[in-house]
């Protein structure tokens, strides 16, 4: 039965579900080739002490191909292929609103650090998602990195990433 809350799928634009089908089983099956090409230089045999080192891996590639190869011919060519809409434009947008900023986020490790990129990442959250205000976003960023900073670094004596330009350089972090 259909919710009436809901288009139907004829009126809903989007990627059909044997189209992610196909891409998610073409990605592994290419895992799936990287994982057994790379255990065969391994070696794949069976050496005088038991399996090289490459044995195990290099059959889990070739299961990982086999079954993929089986899910993308059905996701094309099947007669049954899920012809659904799997994400719709509203639902796509709902997902980049966070799948782009958290992109963003582990870009910014690499140069501002950890504790700068995350007290950004929680503050940007709360004003765009959240809708808080800039000052309540701010000091509850800068809070949780804190209580974080003091956790990792001055009472467990675990370094985390600081970045290539390290503002904590300053204070002896």
């Amino acid at each position: 039965m259909q919710d009436p809350k809901q288009p139907d799928n004829a009126a809903r634009s989007g990627v059909a579900t044997y189209v992610v089908e196909a891409v998610v089983a073409a990605t592994v099956f290419l895992i799936g080739v990287v994982v057994a090409y790379k255990s065969a230089q391994l070696g794949r045999g069976w050496e005088s002490d038991g399996p090289a080192a490459g044995y195990f891996p290099f059959y889990i590639g070739c299961i990982l191909c086999i079954a993929s190869a089986r899910i993308l011919y059905g996701a094309l060519f099947g007669n049954n292929r899920n012809t659904e809409i799997f994400v719709d434009s509203a639902q796509l947008k709902l997902v980049s609103t966070v799948l782009v900023p958290s992109l963003v986020y582990v870009a910014a490790i690499q140069l501002i650090g950890i504790y700068v990129a995350s007290a950004l990442f929680i503050a940007g959250f709360m004003v765009v998602v959240g809708k808080f205000g800039w000052a309540k976003a701010v000091a509850t960023g800068l809070a949780v990195v804190i209580v974080f900073f003091f956790m990792f670094e001055v009472w467990f004596k675990v370094p985390l990433y600081k970045g290539m330009f390290n503002p904590l350089r300053v204070i002896g972090y």
